[in-house]
């Protein structure tokens, strides 16, 4: 049966020639909801073909060198293999008697991160679902660190007790307007409130200003809130810039505040030969988040979260009689993890940096960031074009069709989808809509892009013909 969906997969890949068909939901809806789910097919052959239309006919496909929309990779080989193994498996690394050798494997993983990171003897970490539970559970175990400080510096300066409830309300975290979408999120999941989340002003390249960070800080303590976390980001999602981790990191010190940097899309500049100084400052970080399913080229979901110290871990550790008993002996990923039941998806990672090495994986992101300059140029020496942002430390590009309004930047994205010819995303920048490039396939060349850019020119030529 595996063989058979691998000869069937491997057809259907060597058959794609556009990143999507462009259907739309009312095309695809109906099929699914016609499924009688109470109904078998006759066999797995079936069934396969049943999914090959309702699913793999109008796919979006990643590994295309058209499909130049979102933090999407096409995937390293070793890993899809690894996938089989884990999946057949069917291993959970919650607990030593759940995975034996995929404990040490994940632990082998996490420690080689945290090394390239630079965190130290003592640094520790364990694998996620993705950037946003890292995040998540980073600002966590920056509020529950806050929390502990408060309440002793309380008792040692006032001697009376203080609850701990009574100091959540009091506590901030620190990011700039480009920063991802969960810091927001968790400031709520954590009890905070996004009003917790202080906006840090960017300079002209999207990043984080520092003396602007220790002024927000000074002002915090001043009104008697407590800074709880620093969130700085190494590749934000729509500019592709990492903030000045070494300056950042000397504010965090010098205010004694736990220091976070969101690498979920830069961490492939950890394998990197030419950029690894863009990270310059990372390793004084207290946390740190990885998405190797971004700029590592794993299938998702291959997350992790590294901390400086691992004792800080401590504030997710739950322990159940049934399951990881404060007397086990062997080690338990479980005590580290927001997550109980978890795939054994560090394999995959494993089998890929085993087969190929980092240095391999380093250059296909490094190519990746030199064609994002090369199509910046492009842009900027065609007059149909203007460039929105300037040139990414990374692999985006941000851009304009010159002299349209929104209608026809929404109108030319919809009709480049829809035409299969290629994908493209969209953000706003100072308010004003701007197409954006998010460039993961290796593979993918110059050549690859300019009929996309051609075929979106066109398209917006006969939006703005029409209205």
């Amino acid at each position: 049966m595996i063989a058979d969906v691998a000869g069937r997969l491997a057809d259907r890949f060597a058959a794609v020639d556009r990143p999507w068909t462009g259907a739309a939901p009312a095309d695809l809806g109906p099929a699914i909801a016609a499924v009688d789910l109470d109904r078998p097919l006759e066999s797995f052959e079936d069934a396969f073909d049943e999914i090959g239309d309702l699913y793999l006919k109008d796919a979006v496909w990643f590994h295309h060198p058209r499909y130049l929309a979102h933090l999407n990779c096409p995937v390293a080989l070793p890993a899809v293999a690894a996938e089989t193994v884990l999946a057949a498996v069917n291993t959970s690394v919650d607990t030593w008697d759940q995975s034996a050798g995929g404990t040490f494997i994940e632990q082998r993983l996490i420690d080689w991160t945290a090394q390239r990171i630079g965190l130290g003897p003592d640094a520790d970490g364990v694998f996620t679902s993705g950037g946003t539970q890292s995040n998540l559970q980073a600002l966590l175990l920056a509020r529950d660190e806050a929390v502990e400080n408060a309440l002793l510096k309380h008792r040692l300066e006032v001697g009376t007790p203080l609850r701990g409830v009574e100091v959540l309300p009091r506590l901030r975290l620190f990011a700039s307007p480009h920063s991802h979408f969960s810091v927001v999120k968790a400031a709520r999941l954590l009890g905070l409130g996004e009003e917790a989340v202080i906006t840090v002003p960017a300079d002209d390249w999207f990043r984080m200003n520092p003396a602007a960070l220790d002024a927000a800080i000074e002002t915090c303590r001043e009104q008697g809130l407590i800074p709880a976390a620093v969130v700085a980001t190494a590749g934000t999602t729509d500019f592709g810039s990492v903030d000045p981790l070494g300056p950042i990191a000397e504010v965090t010190a010098a205010h004694r505040v736990w220091f976070h940097v969101d690498a979920a899309y830069g961490c492939g500049v950890l394998v990197s030969r030419k950029h690894r100084g863009l990270l310059g400052g990372i390793e004084h970080a207290d946390s740190v988040t990885v998405d190797y399913h971004k700029s590592f080229f794993q299938p998702v979901s291959s997350s992790a979260l590294l901390v400086r110290d691992r004792a800080s871990l401590r504030h997710v550790t739950h322990h159940a009689d049934y399951l990881n008993p404060a007397e086990a002996v062997f080690p338990n990923q479980v005590d580290k993890s927001l997550q109980t039941t978890r795939r054994f998806d560090a394999l995959k990672l494993w089998m890929t940096l085993r087969t190929l090495g980092p240095d391999t994986l380093g250059d296909m992101f490094d190519r990746v960031c030199a064609l994002a300059d090369q199509t910046w140029d492009w842009l900027a020496s065609d007059p149909r074009f203007e460039v929105a942002a300037p040139p990414s430390q990374l692999s985006t590009v941000l851009f304009r069709l010159a002299g349209a309004d929104d209608d026809t930047h929404r109108l030319a994205r919809e009709a480049l989808a829809a035409s299969g010819e290629g994908m493209v995303a969209a953000t706003k920048v100072e308010g004003r809509t701007a197409l954006k490039l998010t460039l993961l396939n290796p593979e993918t060349g110059l050549a690859d892009i300019v009929p996309v850019l051609e075929a979106l020119a066109r398209h917006g030529k006969k939006a703005q013909e029409a209205a």
